[in-house]
């Protein structure tokens, strides 16, 4: 599975690099950035998930 980021939908709430700040970080006008590439680990996966269904935008999609 991969993080899949539609960085149109993003608005910047920080939720994403909040709970998961190994997987997300902002850029300078504070939107969310993938960290990581490629398949993601069982840890990485659950908190790809919390940051996806804590999305208000619904700009975070995991998936392969």
């Amino acid at each position: 599975m991969k993080i899949h980021l539609d960085a149109d939908k993003c608005q910047g709430h920080g939720r994403c690099y909040t709970l998961a700040p190994e997987l997300f970080e902002s850029d300078d006008l504070g939107n969310a950035v993938v960290r990581v590439e490629g398949e993601l680990n069982g840890d990485q996966l659950k908190a790809a998930n919390l940051a996806a269904g804590n999305c208000p935008e619904f700009a975070i999609v995991i998936g392969v």
